[in-house]
């Protein structure tokens, strides 16, 4: 799927994107992260859904403070 044609057009839809991202991401004592792929995952899924209108298979139901803006 070319995730680019659907959000080209949509830049808050590339907000969310990036929001999830970064509400998911743990950081440790130095700033290092130590989730970053699962953080990644979190934000592949809400991508997936947009584009799909369905989660992907084996993944939850991404949780209201992941999406949330600040």
């Amino acid at each position: 799927m070319n995730y680019w044609d659907e959000l080209k057009d949509s830049p808050s839809q590339m907000e969310t994107c990036f929001a999830i991202f970064a509400n998911v991401l743990e950081l440790d004592e130095h700033g290092v992260p130590t989730n970053e792929k699962y953080a990644e995952r979190r934000a592949a899924t809400w991508l997936y859904q947009y584009c799909t209108g369905k989660l992907p298979s084996g993944e939850a139901d991404l949780a209201s403070w992941e999406v949330q803006l600040y």
